[in-house]
């Protein structure tokens, strides 16, 4: 499943250059990854709820381009790698209409019990879940 979010790139995320800065690309990435967990029908509030955090354990971040303020853009999300231990996403930041990204990375969480912080296997504790992560939908995901 490709899930897709967009993004205007507000003023307060630019320098003084007017060029995006490169703080905000994470949190960019933060924001398709929780819509892509909305898509498959949980939200992260609810995995708390359940007892499962995601730590972040891995960030990578290429910039391959520039945006500025009030860029139009859409920022993919895939599933990388799953593991009963860990998931890691991949992203990709293109300009509105655009066929190369401007932005790429990923991220790497470990599942962990909310209590303890302790790590989980999520394929035994929450099967479900995992199944959802592992067999995501195919089909539009766009937003």
């Amino acid at each position: 499943m490709i899930s897709e979010s967009r993004i205007t790139v507000r003023y307060a995320e630019t320098d003084q250059m007017g060029v995006t800065h490169h703080a905000v690309y994470p949190i960019w990435y933060e924001v398709a990854r929780t819509d892509f967990i909305k898509q498959l029908g949980i939200t992260y509030s609810e995995m708390e709820r359940m007892g499962v955090m995601t730590p972040l354990i891995e960030l990578t971040c290429h910039y391959h381009g520039v945006t500025r303020y009030e860029d139009e853009l859409v920022v993919r999300v895939t599933i990388g790698r799953l593991t009963p231990a860990r998931i890691q996403f991949c992203y990709e930041i293109y300009h509105v209409g655009e066929e190369r990204p401007c932005n790429t990375g990923s991220t790497t969480h470990a599942w962990v019990d909310a209590a303890t912080f302790r790590p989980i296997n999520m394929k035994r504790k929450f099967p479900d879940l995992y199944e959802k992560m592992a067999h995501p939908p195919v089909g539009d995901t766009a937003l």
